[in-house]
């Protein structure tokens, strides 16, 4: 036997470092080959690291939320033959004696595998040794015993604790009525797990109904880390904020006409090219805006010395999409050669690779202008932040028919909001407020969309 270290890979692109975000294995476990063992976090995207054998884990370095760099031993698994340490563990001998090299290398895995048989412990370096009389003790001696890692017990928690427990519990202790507090965990440090819960009750434990527990006083709090996703978006937003002087102009829409042609287009092409919604729309709105307003399809590179303002032909859109994770912003390339269903396929394909976690780098950055929308839920007006380094973004609020007076007359129309944030380091005022009038000019009257 003997043991395979699988390292931070060189997922490329200039990447130095990344964060662990979850363990899919534990030490113990048997893997196969090309199974799932971590997740880790780029400065875009999501990236799963498998297993290049097929063994048992001895040992994990790291747990969510650090950071390691490429290169650095992730984890240890146990193999059929030398493994890929064998050419470590078979080099000459030096001072030390070839026990003295493997042993402390082995310490960690061997602590965490407790009472495991001495034969799984790779032999690559011992093999090699002559085999006189005088190893056999130091052999013997080398092997560990049930005694010295015994089997992980239930940390006690003294009452001044707080139990610590996952929301999901906490939230099932509420409508049982259980007080955590009295309820012994079985997890990790004391971690109350779901099996805990049931088992108090099966005891016969204090529990009230939930119309007592409704009204009782609460003093849990839950500490959650902000890692992975979460990390990346905070910072980015952290990064626009501390940069860019935002502002943000709002302007109202009458999407009637819009919306009758949208559903005229559905009726006749749903079935052979797809549904369109609002959005391939305005992106084309956008399109078709962009080549008057040079300034406002650009990024800006403030970090050389007095900053330079890219100003491109391409309209390459960020498309703001929700995931369970958080908020990624998705890139559909050259909006400006596409049609709108092109324009609905991409933007469907981004969104579930997005959702999935199965997106690559390339489809995470390079936006030159973002579309940001929150559907239903989009309110009157929103602020929202742009996507560093571009310097605009345009809002979608949410479409509402209501009463509006047309030639004298009081008729139902579609209206709809518009909240575009602009940075003002680089657009005017009013160079915003042409750019969203623009936009505001071809959504009313639709038909220019189509025209030259």
């Amino acid at each position: 036997m003997g043991a395979h270290i699988v390292k931070v890979p060189d997922i490329g692109e200039g990447i130095a470092e990344v964060e662990l975000i979850e363990w899919h294995v534990k030490p113990g476990d048997t893997v196969a080959e090309e199974q799932i063992l971590v997740d880790v976090m780029t400065d875009k995207a999501s990236v799963e690291i498998p297993s290049p054998v097929a063994g048992k884990v001895l040992a994990i370095n790291g747990k969510p939320g650090d950071t390691m760099s490429v290169g650095s031993e992730l984890i240890s698994i146990e193999v059929q033959g030398a493994g890929n340490v064998a050419a470590t563990a078979q080099a000459p001998p030096a001072a030390a004696s070839p026990e003295a090299k493997v042993t402390p290398a082995r310490a960690p895995a061997e602590s965490k595998r407790g009472s495991e048989p001495a034969d799984t412990r790779p032999k690559a370096a011992a093999d090699t040794r002559p085999k006189a009389a005088s190893d056999t003790p130091p052999k013997v001696a080398a092997q560990p015993t049930p005694a010295a890692a015994p089997a992980p017990v239930p940390t006690p928690r003294t009452s001044a604790e707080r139990p610590i427990a996952s929301p999901a519990v906490r939230r099932r202790a509420w409508e049982l009525g259980i007080d955590l507090a009295a309820v012994e965990g079985s997890g990790a440090g004391g971690r109350i797990m779901h099996g805990d819960l049931e088992a108090y009750v099966a005891r016969g434990g204090q529990v009230s109904s939930v119309m007592e527990s409704r009204y009782r006083e609460r003093n849990d709090e839950t500490v959650v880390p902000v890692i992975g996703l979460r990390r990346q978006i905070a910072r980015k937003m952290q990064e626009s904020k501390r940069h860019i002087p935002h502002f943000t102009y709002v302007e109202e829409v009458d999407i009637t006409e819009l919306e009758a042609l949208r559903t005229r287009l559905n009726v006749k092409w749903q079935g052979s090219r797809g549904h369109l919604t609002l959005l391939p729309l305005l992106m084309r709105a956008v399109v078709c805006a962009a080549p008057a307003f040079p300034d406002v399809n650009a990024r800006y590179d403030d970090e050389e010395g007095g900053g330079k303002v890219t100003r491109y032909g391409a309209v390459h859109i960020g498309i703001a999409t929700q995931t369970e994770a958080g908020l990624m912003v998705t890139v559909v390339r050259h909006a400006e050669a596409r049609d709108l269903w092109s324009c609905a396929a991409e933007i469907a394909r981004l969104a579930e690779g997005a959702r999935s976690g199965k997106i690559g780098r390339d489809e995470l950055s390079g936006s030159t202008i973002t579309i940001t929308s929150l559907g239903p839920l989009g309110g009157v007006v929103t602020t929202p932040v742009i996507n560093y380094p571009e310097v605009a973004i345009i809002g979608v609020n949410r479409a509402v028919e209501r009463p509006v007076i047309r030639g004298g007359a009081i008729v139902p129309r579609r209206m709809m909001n518009l909240s575009s944030s602009f940075d003002h380091r680089v657009v005017d005022g009013l160079r915003a407020a042409a750019f969203v009038q623009a936009i505001k000019g071809y959504l009313e009257a639709p038909a220019t969309l189509f025209i030259e």
